[in-house]
């Protein structure tokens, strides 16, 4: 298995499935196993989301998978996660695969990442982002929730570094936490490095990055994907839904190909059965035979 030499010198691992168009996805290969899955759960989240991503494209794409999100909680960047070396991770992650172009599919922050990257490189022959929208996106309120989350930390430091989760009360149902309620179980190094990459992106402006990204692109969000924190949190109101859905059209006359999932929220549009109906018909008419 093929490994990466990010910015830090750190490396991580990379596994490479399938023949075809190279497609970065960076999702955990190895399906949760254990406590940590039935936690995975209570969040509405799929232990085995990355698995599930890389069997629904590997069979017409060379997929590469690596666990970036899990990377930089295990080996923190507190001062270095800026958007330009984030992109020159994935680039590390994709020189490492041979990939000389490639496409890209990130959700949530790592779908910012590779906005970051669309608008640094040439290599990118497609750019699928979900769970963040391309114009108008909740840069500053991103930028209070994860300060909060670091004063959280601070506040906590016997917090164990090794589970870099939050528990939700056990009597939430699946996928709906009370903000107010959850303890914070990262440490301050972990927490620290958002609160880098957000102060980093203060001055991003994503209106003017679109004339700099010239390959075929996709956006796809839940249309309940609003987040609300309490004051622990910050007091924000974060928007991930409402930019793209006011924003449409122009996006789609700036090139996306724009897919709002009516009634799912962060969690649920991030599952491969919502993803793979609209991310594999579209990576193939854009990188498949005869695109």
């Amino acid at each position: 298995m093929p490994e990466a030499r990010l910015h830090d010198a750190s490396t991580i691992a990379v596994e490479i499935k399938g023949r075809g168009p190279t497609v970065l996805l960076p999702v955990n290969p190895r399906p949760v196993e254990g406590p940590q899955a039935e936690e995975l759960r209570r969040w509405g989240a799929d232990p085995a989301l990355g698995r599930s991503l890389i069997d629904g494209l590997s069979d017409s794409f060379q997929v590469v998978a690596f666990d970036y999100e899990g990377h930089v909680l295990q080996e923190p960047k507190p001062d270095t996660l800026t958007p330009a070396n984030v992109a020159g991770d994935l680039l590390a992650v994709a020189d490492a695969a041979g990939a000389d172009r490639f496409a890209y599919y990130g959700y949530s922050w790592l779908a910012l990442a590779g906005l970051q990257l669309g608008i640094r490189t040439d290599r990118l022959a497609a750019l699928a982002m979900g769970g963040y929208p391309p114009l108008d996106g909740p840069y500053t309120e991103m930028l209070q929730v994860t300060t909060a989350a670091h004063e959280l930390a601070k506040a906590s430091p016997a917090s164990p570094p090794s589970d870099p989760t939050t528990s939700p009360p056990s009597d939430d149902p699946p996928g709906e936490v009370d903000w107010s309620t959850v303890e914070v179980s990262l440490t301050e190094a972990q927490t620290r490095q958002f609160v880098t990459l957000y102060q980093a992106l203060q001055d991003f402006d994503d209106r003017a990055a679109q004339a700099r990204l010239r390959c075929p692109r996709l956006c796809l969000v839940g249309s309940a994907d609003e987040i609300a924190y309490d004051e622990r949190w910050g007091g924000v109101q974060v928007s991930l839904a409402d930019p793209v859905i006011r924003h449409r059209a122009e996006l789609q006359t700036l090139g996306w190909e724009v897919h709002v999932l009516d009634g799912l929220d962060h969690m649920q549009a991030m599952q491969a059965t919502q993803v793979l109906p609209i991310l594999r018909p579209w990576l193939l008419g854009n990188l498949g035979p005869g695109s």
